[in-house]
């Protein structure tokens, strides 16, 4: 194959994926999925948006300077000064592009942009050599692209191509493509641009209509080399492509597709768990390839033919996703140097020895309560003791919950409230709405519970139970997370996590400063 058959994959989990309403993420959880995506040898890795937040700025500086093999990208709009504020927060990396991006439909022109086409032109025009003063790395992006007016496109395309732009992208920003139309618009700009050779094509498809990846495959095969995804299809409203999708749908139809990818499909398995781990955002068990059951056989005929030769009723080998991780199982008798050699693994590495000691001390714990700790149990203790750049405002301490057939439960229960201790009592439906109504009396947070969710992180009854708390205040949304052998103190763990998220002015999400 010619270096022109190779499909980059770009991934912007950390950027449009902690755009899904409540999956903002820490400095230090981004620096985690960005050091598994470099393991998965992704080509370019969107960080985030640098002028969104002073938060996102520095996660993409913190990753630039953690990232060595993978391209740093931060998002733009085509005004200098995201541009000038791209740049700098790029400016740590081995290898670091600008992508600048301005809406090209006529509905966005008219009613968002408030601009004639020219003057679009011209705005992008000079986006892309202002960030060419940077780097030689400039991507752009012709927002709702899949509504826009070819001939405008095959004008502004060209001319940023000439400004200096080396990426070309056309995204379906509001889902509306459909297969046969969208790849066919490639290929028809491709052949109508007469420096198109000069720049690498590239695919970003939104969820909304169920044909992100659908989309995103029928532009590679009609010339894209570029596909823009993410880890589990997380995104704002229905999601992105699903990285995993696109990249085994690319590695097992060889027979169909014309490129290849530099991507080791073996870490997508624990990739996919980190992102929902940190997220909150749980993979669903049908969902293809990181589903629990992608690969299970539940029909008698299924099971026969698959057992006869394997090929019958799989298309792929769970194996050579990373399915096989989880058949490590570690317990109470496992030494310091197994833990920590799992924990690495799973791309979970410790600033110093006493954090590693400090997650060690809760493996035990946790060892003492359950029989087998699996990959998914270390993925959900960890965060109870790696650093967080989010200070705890709220700490839980005892937790008393009395419950008894034909009365109210009583939760009583001790809260640590910026380092003062507060006690309170509480009757609840039930012994979890017990718990939040006695931490609500404490804390007076207003704020509105949107989404509770509990699902057990492994078999058996003694399983850990990990708990997505949603809370909304003010138009900001959050996700806490928990998890504890008992699931009500994974649900309190959950409900002050959110609330310290909603404490910490510096988590603002991007979309709340309307970006």
């Amino acid at each position: 194959m010619t270096a022109k058959d190779k499909l980059y994959i770009f991934d912007t989990t950390l950027r449009d994926g902690e755009q899904s309403p409540g999956a903002s993420m820490t400095r230090d959880e981004k620096i985690r999925i960005a050091k598994m995506l470099e393991k998965m040898r992704v080509d370019i890795i969107e960080a985030g948006f640098a002028i969104a937040s002073k938060g996102d700025f520095e996660s993409i500086q913190a990753i630039a300077q953690a990232v060595k093999d993978s391209t740093i990208c931060s998002l733009a709009r085509a005004v200098p000064g995201d541009i000038e504020r791209a740049a700098e927060a790029i400016k740590p990396a081995n290898s670091g592009r600008i992508h600048t991006f301005i809406a090209t439909s006529p509905i966005h022109m008219q009613y968002k942009l408030k601009m004639e086409p020219p003057k679009v032109l011209e705005q992008a025009v000079a986006a892309v050599k202002l960030a060419r003063n940077h780097t030689d790395d400039v991507e752009f992006s012709l927002e709702d692209a899949s509504r826009s007016e070819f001939e405008f496109m095959c004008k502004i395309i060209e001319a940023v191509i000439d400004a200096g732009a080396r990426t070309i992208n056309l995204p379906d920003t509001v889902g509306y493509g459909e297969p046969g139309e969208y790849g066919a618009m490639f290929g028809r700009l491709i052949n109508a641009i007469p420096n198109a050779d000069k720049a690498i094509f590239s695919t970003h498809c939104h969820n909304d209509l169920g044909l992100a990846v659908a989309n995103s495959l029928a532009a590679v095969m009609h010339g894209a080399r570029q596909v823009e995804c993410t880890i589990n299809g997380l995104g704002e409203r229905a999601g992105n492509a699903a990285l995993e999708e696109i990249a085994m749908a690319v590695r097992t139809r060889q027979d169909m597709m014309p490129v290849h990818t530099d991507l080791d499909v073996s870490h997508i398995v624990p990739t996919s768990r980190l992102v929902s781990s940190i997220t909150g955002f749980a993979v669903q068990p049908n969902k293809a390839i990181v589903g629990a059951n992608a690969f299970a056989h539940e029909s008698g005929i299924h099971q026969d033919g698959v057992l006869k030769h394997r090929e019958t009723y799989e298309i792929m080998r769970a194996e050579d996703v990373g399915w096989n991780t989880n058949k490590l199982v570690l317990g109470k008798h496992s030494g310091r140097a197994a833990v920590k050699a799992r924990f690495e693994a799973l791309g979970i590495t410790f600033d110093n020895p006493e954090a590693l000691s400090a997650a060690f001390e809760r493996f035990k714990d946790l060892a003492d309560k359950k029989h087998e700790i699996f990959d998914e149990d270390l993925q959900a203790l960890v965060s109870d003791v790696k650093p967080q750049s989010v200070p705890e405002t709220y700490k839980l301490g005892d937790l008393e919950i009395v419950c008894k057939t034909g009365q109210q439960p009583t939760a009583k229960l001790s809260l640590k409230i910026d380092g003062a201790v507060q006690q309170a009592e509480a009757t609840g439906s039930g012994p979890v709405d017990a718990t939040y109504k006695a931490i609500e009396s404490l804390v007076k947070s207003n704020a509105t519970l949107k989404l509770y969710s509990v699902n057990a992180i492994t078999q058996g009854t003694d399983s850990q139970g990990d708990v997505t708390v949603r809370l909304e205040k003010g138009g900001q949304i959050v996700n806490g997370v928990g998890a504890d052998t008992d699931i009500v103190t994974a649900s309190a763990k959950a409900y002050l996590h959110a609330l310290n998220l909603l404490a910490a002015p510096e988590r603002s999400h991007p979309q709340r400063e309307g970006i």
